[in-house]
């Protein structure tokens, strides 16, 4: 129950909260160094763990199972998971939920998407009718008992938009996000249509929306930040120039420095995550988020 205590907490600051999207666990180690909160992928999930695109093949065990070890390896940290449509069924999704919230996730976020799905910064998507995603969200909200809950429509039209967002801001949902927004204007157009609801903005690199900082973000009335992909394609262009760099040198591995990674470097960082080494949860933690 803590831990969607302490989002909500999060959310309620002044200051917009990021929540930096991790792929696995390896990443999530990274992360946490730099932020106090994580957000579940399903883009980055569905690459790392079938190198597939996040088109609908991501199996609710699997995404079950990985928060499962994110949680008892970073105890202090906010997870909020994409669970994607819910994984179709609206039983199914109350299933996740509870489980989600069993294993100590700290919020979720659920789309109005129709299969076949698609990341929300791409063209072609489709949507459930509202009534469908309505009734579906309110048997989640229902089924929680104090998870976050994040509102998410993907429609791609003006006025559906406005009237889908102020349709969610109304149910008993705790934020709101409609993604691949495209333009400033429309946050702020969203932003009054939604009233006090807290409000969610998704960034990922070569998506629709506008690359904005978190003191932008603050001063247009957006709650909470999530950060898609950021390790994920910092993964792929530094393993492609790490490798490229390997063959041009026939093998030879680089000159190891100061200022590189090596086994004892990842070693210590990996250590960190053993569970005899964590705080208990009733102490202080200093965090950075940034």
């Amino acid at each position: 129950m803590k831990y969607a205590h302490q989002l909500r907490e999060a959310i309620t600051q002044e200051d917009t909260t990021p929540l930096i999207g991790v792929f696995d666990m390896f990443s999530a180690s990274v992360a946490a160094q730099h932020y106090d909160g994580m957000f579940v992928s399903g883009f980055g999930f569905a690459a790392s763990h079938y190198g597939l695109p996040d088109i609908g093949f991501i199996a609710w065990p699997d995404i079950l199972a990985f928060v499962q070890r994110l949680r008892l390896a970073f105890p202090h940290q906010h997870l909020l998971v994409d669970i994607d449509d819910g994984y179709v069924d609206p039983e199914t999704a109350c299933h996740v939920v509870q489980n989600l919230e069993a294993i100590g996730a700290s919020g979720v976020i659920l789309e109005d998407q129709q299969r076949p799905r698609r990341c929300g910064h791409v063209d072609g998507k489709q949507v459930l009718p509202l009534d469908a995603y309505l009734e579906k969200l309110d048997m989640v909200l229902a089924s929680r008992r104090d998870l976050v809950v994040v509102a998410r429509t993907d429609a791609t039209e003006e006025d559906e938009i406005l009237r889908r967002a102020k349709a969610l801001a109304a149910t008993d949902a705790d934020v709101i996000l409609v993604d691949g927004v495209r333009s400033v204007e429309w946050i702020q157009k969203i932003r009054t249509v939604i009233g006090d609801k807290p409000l969610l903005f998704n960034q990922i690199a070569g998506g629709k929306s506008p690359r904005l900082s978190l003191s932008e973000l603050s001063e247009l009335g957006v709650n909470v930040a999530i950060y898609s992909t950021p390790c994920l394609f910092a993964a792929q262009t530094a393993i492609d120039q790490a490798l490229g760099d390997l063959k041009k040198t026939d093998g030879r591995l680089p000159e190891f420095t100061t200022e590189s990674v090596g086994v004892a470097e990842s070693l210590a960082l990996l250590e960190k995550n053993i569970s005899r080494h964590h705080k208990p949860a009733d102490t202080p933690v200093e965090l950075s988020v940034g």
